[in-house]
Formats: structure tokens, sequence, C-alpha cells
């Protein structure tokens, strides 16, 4: 160990000055309405619009919550299975599913900074979901193991816990780590590991529901993917976002 090395470790109690992000998958990097709308699609079902299918979030995680639903979607689900349907999910994804806006190029840009540990967290129900998001990410010239980390967080268990053990993990002051998430969790989850949370309200929670339900600060919330990259790079240094499209764009990449 360098004497700076040394000297910056006995100052600030870690061992590197590195940041940490950890981005969500679905519903935050992933454009996961559209990629459910797709797979229903193909069982004849129509899921609604994207105001509809946030109130029904639950759906990609579970494929439950069918109270939620209308009849004929409760019927038609049991008629073909929940195996079939994410089998149809499994294929949307991998050949067919994007990022969103702006995301790719900004993970791109993330991996090739040596200052900063990123990496993905998952709760994706598809076959394989290794498999599956490997495919989808390639799509879009991004090799996962390039990443510094991939976690798929089983459905049982709480974000907080692996969030904790990835920052722990690289050893990174708190106050240098951020999270990206899109649901009312991933907000408690970072601030029970003392990180910054950038929330979006275009995945599966809307930007009422975030603000009004959970009191989560509008301050800390992205409408869109292009916000969401522009305040990223901000906080990281990164330079300005060049690549995000117009103001408010989420379309998909």
């Amino acid at each position: 160990m360098s004497n700076s090395e040394y000297m910056h470790e006995y100052i600030s109690g870690y061992k590197t000055n590195k940041r940490l992000l950890i981005l969500d998958a679905d519903g935050t990097t992933i454009d996961a309405f559209a990629a459910i709308r797709q797979a229903f699609a193909r069982h004849g079902l129509d899921i609604g619009d994207e105001t509809s299918f946030q109130k029904r979030r639950h759906l990609l995680k579970y494929l439950g919550g069918l109270k939620e639903f209308p009849s004929i979607i409760k019927k038609n689900l049991r008629k073909n299975s929940r195996a079939k349907l994410v089998d149809s999910l499994t294929e949307v994804y991998r050949e067919e599913a994007r990022l969103y806006a702006g995301i790719p190029e900004l993970v791109r840009e993330l991996i090739a900074r040596p200052d900063v540990m990123v990496g993905m967290v998952t709760r994706n129900i598809t076959n394989e979901p290794l498999v599956t998001l490997r495919q989808l990410f390639a799509r879009h010239d991004i090799d996962i193991d390039a990443l510094d980390f991939f976690v798929h967080i089983p459905l049982s268990e709480k974000k907080t816990s692996h969030f904790r053990a990835i920052r722990e993990q690289f050893d990174i002051n708190p106050a240098r780590a951020y999270i990206c998430g899109d649901e009312h969790k991933d907000f408690r989850a970072a601030i029970g590991t003392g990180m910054h949370p950038f929330m979006v309200s275009y995945g599966f929670e809307d930007h009422d529901r975030l603000t009004t339900k959970f009191d989560i600060p509008n301050e800390v919330i992205s409408r869109t993917s292009g916000e969401l990259c522009r305040r990223v790079r901000h906080a990281l240094d990164l330079g300005l976002d060049r690549q995000a499209g117009p103001e408010g764009a989420t379309q998909n990449a």
C-alpha cells in the first residue's frame, strides 16, 4: 500500500474513494411494460395502457394479483398456464425487449469508468434470468460480464440486505453510493443502507403513488429516462448527457 493510499484509508476509514451505482433492472433500465404487453398479447390478452398497468404493477414480478384484472383476463390466465406465459415473456425479453432511451449509453460509459463500481440487481422472473438479460443487454452492445456485479434477488428476500452486502463487498463509503430504482421499496432500501436514491416514475410505480402514498421527495424522482441519465451523470461527474434524446423522452433506444 502506497503512502497516499494509507493516508486515504486512515482519514476516511475506507480502502477506496470509488463510487458505487446499483441499477435496478425491470422498470428502471428495461422497458418492462412493453415486454409484458407483448408477451400477454401472444396469449390474446390486453393489459391496457401504461397508466393502468402501473396500478397492476405486481404482474411482472409475481404473475399473480389476478383480483386486479378484468374477469376475461383471469379466465384466460387460468387457461393459459403461468408457465406458458413465463415462456412467452422469456422469448420477448431475449429477442425483442429494449432498454429505455439513453440507458445503454449511460451503462457503457459507467462500465468504462475505473472510479465507479457499477452493477445490477434484478427480480426478473423469466426462465434463467441471467441468460435472458445477457441476451437483452447484448443487443445494446453491453456485456453484463463487464459489470462489477450482477445479483438476482429471490422474490422472498428483501433488497436491503443485498444492497448493503454489495456496498460492503467493495468497501464503499455510503455517502459515495447510489441506487437507481422505480418502486418505493427501492427508496426504503437505499435509505436503510445509507445510500442516495435515484428514483424514477416511469416504471412500476407512478409519480403520484411515489410522492403521495409513500412521501418520497419529488427532488429525487426522474419522470423520464433522459432525466435519470442527466442526474446520474451530474452526480458522478460524467459530463453532459448528449445521447439520452430530447427532454421528456422515454422511448426505447
